[in-house]
C-alpha cells in the first residue's frame, strides 16, 4: 500500500513538472515583457526629461540620406555624424521587424545604422552591456556608449528608436 501511495506521488508531480513545462514553453516573453515594460518606462522618463529635443528627433525628416551598414569596426570608425548600433538576431521576431522598418524607411541624413549580428558578437554584448535582441546603443566615433542602450521590443521602428536615443 505504501508503495502505491509513493507511486501516485511521484506520478502527480510528474504531471505537475510536466504542465510548469508545458506552460513556461508556450510564453517564453514572460520574463522579457518585464524588460520591456521597464525599457519602455525608462525611455519615456527620457524623453519627458528631454522635452523639446525628442520632439526635434520626432520630426526630423526621414530624407534616406543616412546609412545602414553591417557590423566591422571600421564601419563604426567611418561613420558620419551619430552611430547607433542595432544588436540583431535573424530569429528574433522584434528585429526582424525593426530591419524591415529602417530597410523601408530608410535612415535620415547624419545617422548611421550599423547592424550588429547578436548572436556573433558577444564581446560588443558584453561592452556595451547589452542583454537581449533589439538593444541600439549610440556610440561616438571612437566606439565610446554615448548614452543609456535602448530596447525596442514594444514597439520596434525606427521612429521609436530616435525618439528613445534623443
Amino acid at each position: 500500500m505504501n508503495k502505491r501511495i509513493i507511486a501516485v506521488i511521484v506520478a502527480l508531480a510528474v504531471v505537475v513538472i510536466a504542465a510548469v513545462s508545458i506552460v513556461a514553453a508556450q510564453n517564453p516573453n514572460s520574463s522579457d515583457e518585464s524588460t520591456a515594460t521597464d525599457s519602455t518606462s525608462q525611455s519615456a522618463e527620457s524623453s519627458s526629461d528631454s522635452g523639446a529635443e525628442a520632439e526635434d528627433v520626432v520630426a526630423v525628416e526621414n530624407d534616406g540620406g543616412g546609412s545602414y551598414v553591417d557590423y566591422s569596426p571600421s564601419a563604426v570608425a567611418d561613420a558620419d555624424g551619430r552611430v547607433i548600433l542595432f544588436f540583431h538576431a535573424t530569429w528574433c521576431p522584434q528585429c526582424v521587424s525593426a530591419d524591415g522598418d529602417i530597410t523601408a524607411s530608410g535612415v535620415p541624413s547624419g545617422i548611421t545604422i550599423v547592424k550588429v549580428d547578436y548572436d556573433t558578437n558577444q564581446d560588443l554584448r558584453a561592452e556595451y552591456g547589452v542583454t537581449q535582441q533589439t538593444t541600439f546603443v549610440e556610440v561616438d566615433s571612437n566606439g565610446e556608449k554615448v548614452q543609456e542602450n535602448f530596447v525596442a521590443t514594444v514597439e520596434p521602428t525606427l521612429n521609436a528608436v530616435l525618439t528613445a536615443l534623443g
